[in-house]
Formats: C-alpha cells, sequence, structure tokens
C-alpha cells in the first residue's frame, strides 16, 4: 500500500473514530463535554434564611468536586439563586433556570411551599427536580410527577413516626401540636394524627401559625393554659427556636418532640438555649458530629476534613451543614453513573436505580434506595434524645413503611 494510501486510511479511520466518540456521547441542555449546569433555589433571605446554609455547603462540595477533576471530566456549574422562601419567588427563580439558564436539571430545592409552586411547571418541562430539600409527601409521587424526587424522609411519614411513640409510650398524656399554615404543617398533621391513631382524642390543642408573624409566643401561653403534657412541635427551625425559649421561659416542661427539619443545635438549640433545649427528642437518619460515638468514624472524618478546607468559619454542630453535604454526594453519584449520557431521561433513569446507597453519614442500618415507584429514598429513621450538647441516639431503626 503506497504512503498516500495508508494516510488516506488513517485519516478515514480517525475520522469513524471521531464520529463513534461524539455518537456515544449523548447530552441535552446544560451539559457539554466540559460542564454540568445545575439549578438550585434556596432562601438566602426571609423568615427562613436559616436554611441558606444547605446551598452554600452544597456549593462548596461541587467546589471540591472539581478542583478534583470534575464527574467524568466535566466541571458542575452550580446555580443557586435566592427565592427567599416566597413560592412566587420560586416560580420566577426556576423559570429563569430552565428557559434562560437551559441547566440540566433542578436539585435540593428548599421548602414545601416553594417546590409545591412549580412542581407542575417542572414536571411539564420534563426537567429532573432531584433531592427536593422538603418532606413534601408530594414530592416521591411519582406517578403524578414523575420527574420529582425527595430525599429525607417525607413529612407525613416522620410525624406519623412521632404519633406512633406517643401512643405506644404515653397513651393517656394530653397532646399538643403547633404547625405552620403551609403545606408542611398539612403534610405533619395528617403523618402525625394518623399514627396517634385512636390517641388522636388525647389532641387539646391544634394550633397553627402564619410564617409571616413575628413571633408564636401566644400559641404556647395557650398550649400551657390547655394542660398540654406532651408538645409536637412541627414547625421550621426560627418558630422551633422561638418555641422552645418560650416554653423555657413560662417554666412548662411537657414532653417536647422537635421536627428532625428543626433538630440543628447550631442553627436552633443553641439559639433557643441548650439548657431550655435538654431531653427534647427527635428522630434522625444522619449522624451527629457533636456525638463522640462518630469520632473514629471514616465518613465523619470525611465530613469534618472537608469542613476543615472548604467552610472553616461554620460550627460542625449545625445539622443543616451534615444535610447539604449528604445531598451533594447523592448527587454526584447519579451523575458519575451518567457516564457520557448526559440526557435528562437518563439522569433520571439513574436516579431511580438506587440500590442500598451508603453515604458516610447515615446512621448505620439506612441507605438510599429508589426505583421508578419508589421516589423516597430514605425511608428510616431512629429516635434521639438532646442531652444538653448533642444528640443520643436510643431504641431500633424506625421503618416508615
Amino acid at each position: 500500500m503506497s504512503n498516500k494510501a495508508v494516510s488516506l486510511l488513517a485519516a478515514a479511520l480517525m475520522i469513524v473514530n471521531a464520529q463513534i466518540a461524539r455518537a456515544e456521547k449523548k447530552y441535552d441542555s446544560g451539559a457539554s463535554d466540559t460542564t454540568i449546569r445545575i439549578g438550585n433555589t434556596d432562601p438566602y433571605s426571609g423568615p427562613n434564611s436559616a436554611y441558606a446554609i444547605i446551598g452554600h455547603i452544597q456549593a462548596a462540595y461541587f467546589k471540591m468536586i472539581n478542583e478534583r477533576g470534575g464527574i467524568n471530566g466535566r466541571k458542575i456549574e452550580f446555580l443557586s439563586y435566592d427565592d427567599a422562601y416566597s413560592p412566587p419567588k420560586t416560580v420566577e427563580q426556576v423559570r429563569k433556570l430552565i428557559e434562560a439558564d437551559e441547566v440540566l436539571l433542578l436539585f435540593s430545592q428548599m421548602g414545601t411551599p416553594t417546590n409545591l409552586a412549580i412542581i407542575k411547571y417542572v414536571n411539564a418541562k420534563r426537567v429532573p427536580q432531584l433531592f427536593i430539600a422538603a418532606g413534601g409527601t408530594l414530592f416521591g409521587d411519582h406517578v403524578q410527577y414523575p420527574w420529582s424526587m425527595g430525599l429525607q424522609p417525607h413529612t407525613q411519614g416522620e410525624a406519623h413516626l412521632y404519633g406512633r411513640y406517643i401512643a405506644e409510650n404515653y397513651p393517656n398524656a394530653k397532646i399538643g401540636v403547633l404547625f405552620p399554615n403551609d403545606g408542611f404543617g398539612r403534610d405533619n398533621i395528617v403523618g402525625f394524627k394518623h399514627g396517634l391513631g385512636k390517641a388522636s382524642s388525647n389532641i387539646v390543642a391544634e394550633l397553627t401559625y402564619e410564617s409571616t408573624e413575628p413571633t408564636i409566643d401566644s400559641r404556647l401561653v395557650e398550649m400551657r393554659a390547655a394542660g398540654v403534657e406532651v408538645f409536637a412541635n412541627l414547625t421550621p427551625a426560627k418558630f422551633a427556636a422561638m418555641a422552645i425559649r418560650k416554653a423555657a421561659e413560662m417554666g412548662w416542661k411537657p414532653v417536647h418532640i422537635l421536627q428532625s427539619a428543626s433538630a440543628s443545635v447550631g442553627s436552633v438549640l443553641k439559639p433557643a438555649g441548650l439548657d431550655n433545649s435538654k431531653d427534647i427528642l427527635t428522630a434522625h437518619y444522619t449522624k451527629d458530629p457533636d456525638d463522640p460515638n462518630w469520632a473514629d468514624d471514616p465518613g465523619m472524618k470525611e465530613f469534618l476534613a472537608f469542613l476543615a478546607t472548604y467552610m472553616p468559619q461554620e460550627n460542625k454542630s449545625n445539622a443543616l451543614l451534615a444535610y447539604g453535604f449528604m445531598s451533594a454526594q447523592a448527587l454526584v453519584h447519579v451523575l458519575e453513573r451518567c457516564g457520557d449520557e448526559l440526557t435528562r431521561a437518563n439522569v433520571l433513569r439513574q436516579a431511580e436505580s438506587l440500590d442500598h446507597l451508603e453515604l458516610g453519614l447515615l446512621l448505620p442500618g439506612i441507605t438510599l434506595t429508589t426505583s421508578p415507584i419508589n421516589h423516597y429514598p430514605i425511608r428510616q429513621m431512629q429516635m434521639h434524645r438532646f442531652d444538653g450538647s448533642s444528640w443520643l441516639r436510643f431504641g431500633p431503626i424506625l421503618n416508615m413503611d
């Protein structure tokens, strides 16, 4: 074969190989050979701005991943906008993310009312809405909203556990429950009463409030006047801290159960007063960085090393840090599984095929499992009691199913 023929053959092979390589790579909007664009909204301002730390730690985690070479060679572009926990603002920001920024997917958006405002639009656009940072039961409804998926135990399931715990351990106690007048609150009360069963008749105070109210002190006064012995405090962080502090000011000491999303030592219990918070109960699914039992745990060491490098100013006691870290880990796992097929359909397909995925900060025995008909990755929790400095586990792993 002549040199010219060899050169022509080599050129032809190069063209064929390039075409094969291009054929193996599949992209939708927001993905390329070099980048993966991810959209997010968080309350960086407004009444629930305490949760904004989740977006900050996720951004730091993705920065770390990028410094290590990215995901299959692609750098993450994390576009996170402030929605102030206002549903109309969330709608505006999500439209921008999808229609202007053309993100590949939405990730870990905060809040039940905010996500309820966008979920129909997102599913109509067929954009994956993964690991929503809210426990709304609707967010795992794979039939109605197949492109959406939660992460944490869903709100009704968690509240059901508290109701069941009260019915089993305080069957004759007078019960008071406080929750916001929004989708988050309504999900909580439905699950709570379902768990109580017949003990629902023991509820003597069922009180709500608006998230725009400056204080909920009057609700706590009403609770005490009603003779409440078991107080289910099913409120977001800001109002949970208010309730803990007010109860202490009144010298009122019921059995106090706190919703897990508001059980952060750093952002809720310390502002409310650690002494005021002693003996409060909650359920968790992640390890507590303040628990000395995890000092030599590999997953905890990885988390603390990350904080020391990327967020040294933050207090490890803030449980929201662990949540943000874990959720970012889960998304990176999904995207790594996508390989070179970075289409929205494949992102969803990989998210729907998690098989007992272990993450370093999950409690032993708790894993992430999904399927096309299971969009609730975490379905287990364990009861904890606050001892004045950290949360201590007790009892078995509780299943929501």
